[in-house]
């Protein structure tokens, strides 16, 4: 089981003006995590933290792999991941993200958790579309997908069925 103290930041705890933190995320992060849209995945993040004058400079770079469904076949499938992201953190009076990049933590308390962060970078890393490689489909939904869609038609079948306000803004632009 995963323990989600692993990655609070205290930030007034923080000695030198850099410095870095490693983490591996597996399947129990992402069951640790309360509405993950993910279950299993396998990367590796470096955060590297920068102390300035009045904020704090994380430099996040994650890589590794995420499972997820691919749209056309319904399999799972292995997901690459490298993303580097950046967030900056000022102490101030109450806790507040919603400022773009900038999250204001509350001065007091002085701990910033970042497991949603880290969550929230490697869902914005996973592209829209998630298709496996050509030919590695299950074949068999493959093949139901190709029957249903109506996508095995002949060229003149096709050529056929062109719709006539198309040909005749055809006919305007060879006109031009």
């Amino acid at each position: 089981m995963c323990s989600l103290e692993t990655y609070q930041i205290d930030l007034k705890g923080l000695t030198e003006d850099e410095s870095v933190r490693e983490y591996s995320l597996d399947d129990d992060f992402f069951q640790a995590l309360n509405g993950s849209q993910l279950e299993h995945g396998s990367l590796h993040v470096s955060v590297s933290i920068r102390k300035t004058s009045g904020f704090f400079d994380f430099q996040f770079h994650t890589e590794g792999t995420v499972t997820v469904t691919c749209d056309r076949c319904l399999d799972d499938m292995e997901q690459p991941i490298a993303s580097d992201n950046r967030l900056m953190v000022k102490l101030g009076d109450t806790y507040c993200d919603d400022d773009g990049d900038t999250v204001t933590v509350d001065e007091n308390e002085g701990m910033l958790d970042l497991s949603w962060f880290l969550y929230e970078f490697i869902m914005l890393a996973i592209p829209i579309k998630h298709v496996h490689a050509p030919g590695k489909c299950n074949s068999a939904m493959t093949q139901k997908l190709e029957e249903l869609s109506g996508a095995v038609r002949s060229g003149k079948e096709e050529a056929e069925t062109v719709d006539p306000r198309w040909s005749k803004l055809t006919e305007l632009k060879n006109k031009m």
